[in-house]
């Protein structure tokens, strides 16, 4: 048995759908008016806001019971965040990624297992996140510094060395987008977040990322170990992305929370439609631009989640 066969066999099997899973998969939309202070988003609001979200998504009174959910107090969770369009609001939101460590220490993980991680430490600092890897504490680092494997993993189109914090670090991975455009794949939430975790990205953007998206996320590690998404969408951006364009974003003031990383896309995806209509702009497919692999990562082949609306229960809270 060879180290790659070796490492990804460790991993175990791809899981399938358990029996008697839901038919439909959640999606829930939070959304508070008042978060924004100053044009910034209001900690004490947002993390309120994440409370509603992941007891409306998970159907508990209680919202430590819900994160109870998501990961044991004895698992390493990482927090991929978004980080590439630097200062402003088209990155991952500090205080939000602040009350999701908050969360996760009050429901038994240690601060010590959980890290905050992104393709590159500098990146992270641009977004106003502050690098740590200080014994005990929560430690922020990009994937330069944690390093990479050193052979391909491999999966139908893709063919990347995965970073070791979804290989060796991390038991369990809270995955946070943010709601945006993408000037070349149409969009960009919870599929494409996961190019953060390879070393090669600048390869799948053509064809406007179809199947790369979807073949990266199967992945065995990346599969098997993303355990649910939060989608930042305190300010969303609607054209010009993935950099901060803040001439086309407007304040949805909301989270989108999803296990189905298929649902949430095809949810933010249309919730980006809707605003360019609003604005007079064209569709993203009169653009060249639709995203079309959210319908493969759907399909026979991947079965990521679903992209039927009649299969996602959309929970406005």
């Amino acid at each position: 048995m060879n180290r790659r066969k070796f490492l990804y066999t460790s991993f175990g099997a791809v899981m399938a759908p358990q029996a008697g899973a839901p038919a439909k998969s959640r999606v829930v939309i939070a959304r508070d008016p008042l978060i924004p202070i100053a044009g910034r988003p209001d900690p004490a609001r947002l993390a309120s806001l994440l409370d509603r979200a992941m007891q409306a998504f998970y159907g508990r009174d209680d919202p430590m019971e819900a994160w109870r959910q998501v990961a044991r107090p004895d698992e390493v969770v990482g927090l991929k965040v978004n980080c590439l369009a630097g200062p402003g609001s088209a990155s991952t939101n500090p205080a939000l990624v602040a009350a999701v460590c908050e969360r996760l220490q009050r429901a038994g993980v240690a601060a010590r297992n959980i890290l905050v991680f992104d393709r590159l430490s500098s990146d992270l600092e641009s977004a106003g996140f502050r690098i740590a890897d200080r014994p005990g504490r929560i430690r922020t680092l990009g994937n330069d510094a944690l390093g990479y494997e050193e052979e391909l993993a491999e999966w139908g189109s893709a063919g990347s060395l995965l970073a070791r914090a979804v290989t060796r670090i991390c038991d369990a991975v809270i995955n946070l987008p943010v709601l945006k455009d993408h000037g070349i794949a149409g969009v960009t939430m919870a599929l494409k977040n996961l190019f953060g975790t390879i070393h090669n990205p600048n390869k799948y953007h053509v064809n406007v990322g179809d199947p790369y998206v979807a073949d990266v996320y199967m992945l065995p590690p990346i599969r098997q170990k993303v355990r649910l998404a939060i989608c930042d969408a305190v300010t969303a951006q609607y054209e010009g992305g993935p950099s901060y364009m803040p001439q086309w974003t407007w304040p949805f003031n909301g989270l989108l929370v999803s296990r189905d990383p298929v649902a949430l896309d095809h949810t933010g995806w249309q919730i980006i439609e809707k605003k360019r209509a609003e604005r007079g702009m064209k569709p993203l497919a009169a653009e060249k631009r639709r995203p079309s692999y959210i319908a493969t990562a759907a399909d026979a082949r991947h079965r990521l989640g679903t992209n039927d609306p009649l299969r996602i229960e959309r929970v406005e809270v």
